[in-house]
């Protein structure tokens, strides 16, 4: 797994909504709380330039099928797929956080199939 990075705010709000989405997502929100376990945490003035946080717009592309997506990293309730507005309480969301230009993560869907991103792209 690549080395991750969030800001000491976000990981806070983060491990709470793991923490409360446990009963009614518990594959999800135990991959989320794995990924900030793992996670370096910084202060929350740092420049995390090309680190992928709530709100980044996100350029990633899918390695299985070669798609380039771009999307904006948010919490549940502001989540919206079709303004490309995607939920960190999703795989491809709880995957992203974190992530820096360039790095790759591989992560299991619902069904249960390997899928593998790389982030080409950050902006905050």
């Amino acid at each position: 797994m690549p080395p991750i990075t969030v800001m000491e705010a976000e990981a806070r709000r983060l491990n709470a909504l793991a923490s409360s989405s446990a009963v009614l997502f518990p594959r999800i929100s135990h991959f989320l709380a794995q990924e900030l376990e793992r996670a370096t945490v910084v202060a929350d003035n740092s420049d995390l330039r090309g680190v992928v946080r709530m709100g980044s717009q996100v350029r990633y592309c899918d390695e299985k099928t070669g798609e380039v997506r771009d999307v904006v990293l948010v919490y549940p309730h502001e989540a919206d797929i079709t303004l490309k507005r995607v939920s960190v309480l999703t795989p491809v969301g709880a995957a992203l956080i974190g992530l820096s230009i360039g790095q790759a993560i591989e992560f299991q869907t619902p069904g249960h199939n390997k899928r593998s991103l790389t982030v080409l792209g950050v902006s905050n």
